[in-house]
């Protein structure tokens, strides 16, 4: 991985988790405040705390990323502690795809007239899922790919041994 990807992806990895930190510790003071005006058309506080997990879940795949592109960079991503940065993206994508059925619970009486909308927010949060079997798929193939290494490092020991 170049030096420049790895800069590009640190500084827009950077760039979010600095914009979700600042937007949670905005909606965390305004409920703690008590300056949450609600018109009652929307359950908004149910909203901006589903709204504060899910910037958690977002930014515990950003950490993780973070962590595996250092490990890209020093050359041992293909390692057995990837997998617990891979693990916590896998974990994060699943918490944010309950976290938007929640809100498409939290939407769908507000849709009884036009129930499509809550069709298409479940929709939403199966292709959320989709994107955690995926990262899932990934990590299977960084298993093989990590027992080939070991593998391939003892090979190397018998031959030097043989040498």
């Amino acid at each position: 991985m170049g030096k420049l990807t790895v800069r590009a992806l640190r500084a827009v990895l950077a760039v979010v988790l600095t914009g979700t930190v600042f937007v949670q510790a905005s909606m965390v003071w305004v409920l703690a405040s008590g300056n949450d005006p609600e018109d009652g058309s929307l359950p908004l506080t149910p909203l901006r705390v589903i709204t504060i997990l899910g910037m958690v879940a977002a930014q515990v795949a950003l950490v993780s990323v973070w962590r595996l592109v250092s490990m890209v960079r020093r050359g041992t991503v293909f390692s057995h502690a990837a997998f617990r940065y891979v693990d916590a993206v896998i974990g994060a994508i699943v918490a944010a795809a309950l976290l938007w059925f929640a809100v498409t619970a939290l939407n769908a009486p507000g849709q009884r007239d036009d129930p499509g909308v809550t069709v298409i927010m479940g929709g939403i949060g199966l292709a959320i899922l989709g994107v955690a079997l995926i990262v899932l798929v990934l990590r299977m193939l960084l298993a093989q790919a990590v027992a080939r290494d070991v593998e391939a490092a003892q090979m190397q020991a018998e031959l030097d041994e043989v040498i």
